[in-house]
């Protein structure tokens, strides 16, 4: 596995554990490494998933705000919260990251919810991931 999926795994259980434990990201980062000792995490693995975690946490206001205007009919917090965060996420990478090509940011999230969701959940995230690509004109 490549690892800025990886990293983008890693990043993925962390927001999931922000969203259930509302405790700040950089205990959320701490607690998770020291959880993972045995696996050989290296600092750019480590520094990457930092920077997914913490970008997304904090810019999730906008974030959520252009999840919620392409999410037709679906209330953020009834979202189940692994399709939220891959969405928050890719949302990160494509609002924020200009290092990261949009094609890049909406696969990996499409791979993420097929690996932790479902078939229909990937399918989910790639029409929003889409959607706001194209806001963004990229």
């Amino acid at each position: 596995m490549r690892k800025r999926t990886k990293a983008r795994e890693f990043a993925l259980q962390i927001l999931y554990q922000l969203d259930i434990t509302k405790e700040a990201p950089e205990a959320a980062l701490e607690s998770f490494w020291t959880a993972h000792l045995e696996e050989e995490v290296g600092d750019d693995l480590k520094a990457f998933t930092a920077e997914l975690v913490k970008g997304t946490r904090e810019n999730v206001e906008a974030i959520d705000a252009s999840i919620t205007k392409f999410a037709a009919n679906w209330h953020l917090k009834r979202m189940a919260v692994v399709d939220r965060n891959i969405l928050r996420m890719g949302c990160f990478e494509l609002m924020f990251r200009e290092d990261i090509p949009p094609k890049v940011a909406i696969n990996e999230g499409v791979e993420l919810a097929k690996k932790y969701s479902g078939i229909e959940a990937g399918k989910f995230v790639n029409a929003i991931l889409d959607k706001v690509k194209l806001e963004k004109g990229k």
